[in-house]
């Protein structure tokens, strides 16, 4: 398994989770008050985008810090291939 390191992306990272959280929280007071579905759904889709939001940050944190310095971005073509590979994780 591979140590954990802190990025400098990981408090922001752990902010978004956070709210998230509150978020959820907060739904599962709507369900158990009954509220409407339509109200229910719209807090569910805005916190699928807050988590997907931050797991798109952590990736491209981890390129940057990870994988960079295990490929090394010294040739063009190094930093364009890393570049590409970020652009194709919004596909996750």
């Amino acid at each position: 398994m591979a140590k954990l390191s802190l990025h400098r992306t990981h408090a922001d990272i752990i902010n978004r989770l956070r709210r998230s959280e509150g978020h959820l929280r907060t739904i599962i007071g709507m369900l158990e008050e009954q509220r409407g579905c339509i109200d229910v759904a719209q807090q569910l889709h805005a916190v699928e985008k807050a988590i997907s939001a931050a797991k798109k940050v952590l990736i491209h944190d981890h390129i940057d810090h990870c994988l960079e310095q295990a490929v090394g971005s010294a040739s063009p073509k190094a930093g364009a291939s890393i570049d590409e590979f970020k652009e194709i994780t919004k596909y996750l």
